[in-house]
């Protein structure tokens, strides 16, 4: 790895938690780069501005995060499982993609989860399936994707807070994730 190429992802570290903890426009460059031991003068000259930094941060992790969970339309209650268990180990994750909605707006067409073209890939996955089963569940690909998504991130940490139940839940995973398996197959 080049001395560029250390710079540029120690700044990519420093700017996730950085991101994560405050959002873009909270996020301060000065603290990303003393926390990356950086001159904060390559931030600008590697992403243009705090904005292409965010964004270099975001498609970093919820792209290739979300490629790293196997779509099983044939078994979504056990992707929503997965995701649960990677959004465990990388709550980052889903904290960039709140900042992103909460800053950004619900821009689908940014969000590598229902993004072109994996989305059109997962609905075309679950469309086919959906095809071939019996008694299949009522609601379109799209609805469905959209609805597992949110049950496998229900007990995230970012969510943990304002949920009632989460303080119960919480202190066992392994009853999380089984009431987000069990809530996807009675969903479907």
């Amino acid at each position: 790895m080049s001395r560029a190429e250390a710079t540029k992802a120690r700044i990519l570290h420093a700017a996730t938690e950085e991101f994560a903890a405050y959002g873009i426009a909270g996020a301060r460059v000065d603290r990303i780069a003393k926390a990356a031991s950086a001159n904060k003068n390559l931030i600008y000259v590697y992403f243009c501005n705090k904005d292409g930094l965010f964004d270099a941060v975001f498609d970093a992790h919820l792209g290739r995060g979300l490629d790293m969970v196997p779509f099983t339309p044939d078994d979504l209650p056990e992707y929503a499982g997965q995701l649960f268990d990677f959004f465990q180990k990388h709550p980052e994750v889903l904290r960039l993609a709140t900042w992103h909605r909460l800053e950004r707006g619900t821009s689908v067409e940014r969000d590598p989860a229902v993004a072109q073209p994996t989305r059109n890939e997962k609905l075309s996955s679950l469309e086919a399936v959906r095809k071939g089963q019996v008694g299949a569940s009522g609601f379109d690909p799209a609805t469905l994707l959209t609805l597992v998504l949110a049950i496998a991130s229900a007990w995230s940490p970012t969510n943990a807070a304002s949920m009632p139940a989460a303080a119960v839940l919480a202190s066992n995973p392994a009853d999380c994730r089984s009431a987000i398996m069990e809530a996807v197959r009675r969903l479907l």
